[in-house]
């Protein structure tokens, strides 16, 4: 909920970080892609996390539906931009998560709805869900500009970037006294 919601908890998902690890063996896959997808959501920094559920994943993927994979090919998306160098263990997979992210059906929220109205009358015309060469599928997007808006972030994390590099979706962290209160999207595609 914390996740979905973009409310920075970092002591809470430290804890829960540390009980998850210690009890992977309880999870089923389900709640190990929930888990996975919750840290991705909130740009989780260290990952210790990741790779242990990536690992134990690994012999269960087939056991998920295609919204777990969906999620897992977030993860492993942002888990490969964060730390390029690390072995992950999902990594080895993109093809069939991703092939599971670009299944779902996308529907405009209301929200998203709202704001495409008041941008129109602002003069901003743009397309929805405008789907990129790589599989993204942007909110609101002006193709011809290069320039989207990502209105539901909270709801769906926004991968900082895609595996093929055609789609550049990243971050910046918005802080108040020193402390990181949300990351908001930037991209170029």
């Amino acid at each position: 909920a914390f996740a979905t919601a973009g409310v920075g908890a970092e002591r809470l998902f430290g804890a829960i970080a540390g009980a998850a690890e210690n009890r992977i063996g309880d999870f089923n896959p389900q709640a190990m892609a929930n888990t996975a997808w919750a840290f991705a959501c909130v740009a989780w920094t260290q990952s210790d996390l990741f790779t242990s559920l990536g690992s134990a994943l690994l012999e269960r993927l087939g056991m998920l539906n295609d919204t777990g994979k969906s999620q897992l090919y977030v993860v492993t998306v942002y888990v490969q931009i964060e730390w390029p160098n690390l072995e992950f263990p999902l990594a080895a997979h993109l093809q069939s998560l991703r092939a599971a992210y670009r299944g779902g059906d996308v529907m405009p929220s209301h929200f998203q709805r709202e704001v495409s109205t008041m941008l129109e009358r602002l003069g901003w015309s743009h397309t929805f869900e405008y789907e990129t060469a790589d599989g993204f599928s942007l909110d609101l997007a002006q193709p011809e500009t290069k320039r989207a808006i990502e209105v539901d972030v909270e709801i769906r994390p926004l991968v900082v970037v895609s595996h093929t590099g055609d789609t550049i979706l990243s971050s910046f962290a918005v802080s108040h006294k020193h402390r990181n209160l949300r990351r908001t999207p930037t991209l170029a595609f």
